[in-house]
């Protein structure tokens, strides 16, 4: 199958799945502030680094579709820093700086922390 063809499969997929999850963290923690896209963006750095690791250094011979199916398509299409970008921007139009700021120094900390753990994990 075509790999681009798998990528759009897989980003549909995963849009579908980002929408299903952010939507009960919303739920369960309002929106004050922009949990859904923190976790959405927590888990997907966290299986982005454990299946790197799975499909490229362990399993390398699986091939390209399947990576990019998983890798490109369904966690593209998982993650969300389009939708982080713009949260983090309207909170600081709406003079929620100390939120904005509290909004990238946890995204980027905890997805980098969390792409590593992904990645220890996978080498296990």
């Amino acid at each position: 199958m075509n790999n681009v063809l798998l990528i759009g499969i897989g980003s549909g997929i995963g849009g579908i799945f980002r929408y299903l999850l952010s939507s009960i963290v919303y739920q369960y923690f309002g929106r004050t502030f922009p949990y859904g896209t923190l976790i959405v963006n927590a888990v997907g750095c966290l299986v982005m680094g454990f299946l790197f690791v799975i499909l490229l250094e362990r399993f390398d011979g699986i091939g390209s579709q399947l990576r990019a199916f998983l890798l490109i398509g369904f966690l593209g299409g998982f993650t969300t820093f389009s939708s982080f970008s713009i949260e983090t921007l309207n909170l600081f139009e709406n003079g929620q700086q100390l939120f904005a700021f509290l909004n990238i120094m946890v995204s980027v900390i905890l997805c980098l922390s969390l792409t590593w753990l992904g990645m220890l994990l996978g080498r296990q």
